[in-house]
């Protein structure tokens, strides 16, 4: 049984910023496997198996980000506590696992965990966030007036809340989730209708769904070297249009009363602690 399992999916990626990723998981005590699904066109990076607790598998056909992990999901979620979803531009010290899964085996509740997530400058990415509505996701990426727009991110991204406290926050980054693996087999992983965008937002809204609590965990930190890709290419943009059209389509547009309450409860719990 191991204590946790590691997918990790590749496309063409940097072969430095790829082994600091690997390195940060392995560099530990704990029991771990990690699966790098490489969905590069050739097997290039297949020599990036550095040791046993590492498994290789050449994915070319290129699902999508969420159905790749699901490999990984589905191969070790029968023999692992936990899964860990890592992006190849995360790093981070050795003990931030060992600490979020003390935190886990202390709250049996938790389905679902995100620690602080900063840039390389220790600058903080406002990843725990609100579900967003269609004005939030869409205006917010597209609106010219800087105030205006981050009046919109303060409650959003919760910027409010000031990231030094644990939240339970409806929507997580998918850069760095820590999953219960039979969390993750009760709700079947990422909805495979989502090439990429949105998967996150999706995951989250559904272990929440099956009754577990999806905690943003600032006392750990991981770094995400990260550029933002989305409207880098027309390839990209199309992709977040269209991920954005099924995610609306499936939990709804402007009649989402779930929506409401949930962020409503979350800005409550957050102004009353």
């Amino acid at each position: 049984m191991y204590d946790i399992v590691c997918s990790l999916v590749i496309y063409k990626n940097d072969r430095k910023q790829l082994l600091d990723a690997i390195n940060s998981f392995l560099n530990t005590d704990l029991k771990v496997k990690l699966i790098l699904i490489d969905n590069s066109p050739s097997d290039e990076l297949k020599d990036i198996k550095i040791e046993a607790r590492v498994e290789y598998i050449h994915n070319p056909q290129n699902p999508g980000y969420g159905t790749s992990h699901n490999i990984g999901i589905r191969k070790f979620s029968e023999v692992s506590k936990y899964h860990l979803i890592l992006n190849p531009d995360i790093y981070y010290s050795s003990g931030v696992l060992e600490d979020i899964i003390a935190y886990m085996d202390n709250n049996e509740d938790v389905g679902l965990l995100m620690p602080k997530i900063l840039y390389p400058n220790d600058s903080i990415q406002y990843l725990a966030k609100l579900i967003p509505s269609p004005f939030d996701f869409f205006v917010r990426r597209f609106l010219p007036f800087k105030i205006f727009k981050n009046r919109i991110l303060d409650r959003f991204e919760l910027r409010f809340s000031g990231y030094d406290k644990i939240m339970e926050v409806p929507y997580l980054s998918g850069c760095f989730m820590v999953f219960r693996s039979n969390v993750l087999k009760k709700i079947k992983g990422f909805d495979e209708n989502i090439f990429m965008h949105m998967e996150d937002l999706d995951i989250t809204r559904r272990c929440q769904g099956a009754g577990f609590k999806t905690i943003f965990y600032p006392n750990q930190v991981v770094y995400h070297d990260h550029i933002y890709k989305s409207f880098m290419t027309v390839a990209n943009l199309k992709m977040y249009f269209v991920s954005a059209f099924y995610y609306f389509n499936k939990w709804g547009w402007i009649f989402d009363d779930l929506r409401r309450d949930i962020n409503n409860e979350t800005i409550r719990k957050i102004n009353n602690r």
